[in-house]
């Protein structure tokens, strides 16, 4: 029998408890690192923000680590963070792990507002760039038929997919045109510590880590979430991706830091124990992929059909899209490793079955 999330989680230790920053306000949880934690609107109701003390071209000042969401609430919050944690100094830049709405989604205003540069890998920032002006994969006309190719086709989900045309650009409306590029073993000076940058994929399309030796410091972004697995999806723009495979492949980068690292990850809270944390998610998608070999041993299934051996709860449509897009890396990487083979059938949706 597999553990519950609960016996995963007490294998892990969790230096500052239950204690969590309050609103507007900052926790030290290692030399000249503050930990920020805002509010979102989805089931995952939360985000981690980091403030690094910096130094920059002869300013003192702070690094912001990710952004939050493009909300008037999370504007509010930051302000008060500046008001009560930044000892009256300015922001000097905005790191963003990766693309993703609740990451990005404030760049644009807190370099606006602080003169400051962006760094991201290239390929999410242009990512990111197109998600302004494109659905990239959240909504809108291409994934709605993305979707039914792969068995979600009942016609109110359609439409309801369809009309998220907006989804991105209502969460991330401006993108700096200009950034600095973050690059895999790249090493970011940050007040008096380096910081290597560790690039992984699977989950957004080049996000990027921020590992420092000195500080036994690991700001693992999406990669590494201590209660949760992290999403990783295939999406129409790359609808053959091997997904999972990328992901397992990339937090297994991870090993090499020692056991004792302390994560800062972006949801959950800042926890000991890497090396049994990326094991455990190892074993996960291990029984996630036996488990659909299973149900596909008894009857062909579309990425649809497989929601319920992944998901074991009831998804809204925002959830389902996510899970979609799971169920289908996980099909992939069957399909990959030449234990399924796939066929399209006359209603043009995929179904895999054991080659």
């Amino acid at each position: 029998m597999s553990l519950t999330r609960d016996q995963l989680e007490a294998r892990l230790h969790y230096p500052l408890g239950t204690t969590l920053p309050e609103p507007g306000r900052a926790l030290v949880v290692a030399p000249g690192v503050k930990w920020i934690r805002m509010t979102l609107p989805f089931a995952l109701d939360h985000i981690n923000l980091w403030l690094l003390r910096d130094t920059l071209d002869g300013r003192e000042g702070w690094t912001v680590m990710d952004c939050c969401i493009a909300r008037e609430e999370a504007k509010a919050q930051w302000e008060q963070v500046f008001a009560n944690e930044l000892d009256g100094l300015p922001v000097l830049r905005v790191i963003v792990t990766h693309m993703h709405p609740d990451h990005i989604g404030l760049a644009h205003w807190l370099c606006e507002k602080w003169d400051c540069r962006l760094w991201i890998s290239a390929t999410d920032h242009a990512m990111a760039r197109l998600g302004t002006q494109t659905t990239t994969g959240f909504g809108g006309d291409a994934a709605a038929a993305y979707f039914a190719s792969h068995g979600l086709t009942d016609p109110q989900s359609v439409a309801k997919v369809r009309a998220r045309a907006g989804y991105y650009p209502n969460l991330v409306p401006s993108v700096p045109a200009q950034s600095r590029r973050l690059l895999d073993g790249l090493a970011v000076r940050i007040g008096e510590h380096d910081w290597r940058c560790i690039s992984g994929y699977g989950h957004a399309p080049e996000h990027m880590a921020l590992w420092s030796e000195s500080l036994g410091v690991l700001i693992s972004g999406d990669m590494i979430l201590p209660r949760i697995s992290t999403n990783v999806s295939v999406y129409e723009q790359e609808p053959e991706a091997d997904s999972l495979q990328r992901f397992l492949d990339s937090i297994d980068k991870f090993l090499p830091l020692p056991e004792h690292t302390l994560v800062l990850p972006s949801h959950g809270r800042p926890f000991t124990g890497l090396h049994e944390r990326i094991a455990q998610l190892h074993a996960h998608h291990d029984e996630r992929l036996a488990e659909v070999v299973a149900a596909c041993r008894e009857k062909p299934l579309s990425a649809f059909d497989a929601l319920p051996v992944l998901f074991q709860r009831q998804l809204d449509l925002h959830q389902t899209t996510f899970a979609m897009g799971e169920a289908v890396a996980h099909l992939n990487r069957l399909w990959h490793a030449g234990t399924l083979a796939r066929t399209r059938g006359a209603d043009g949706v995929w179904r895999f079955s054991p080659r």
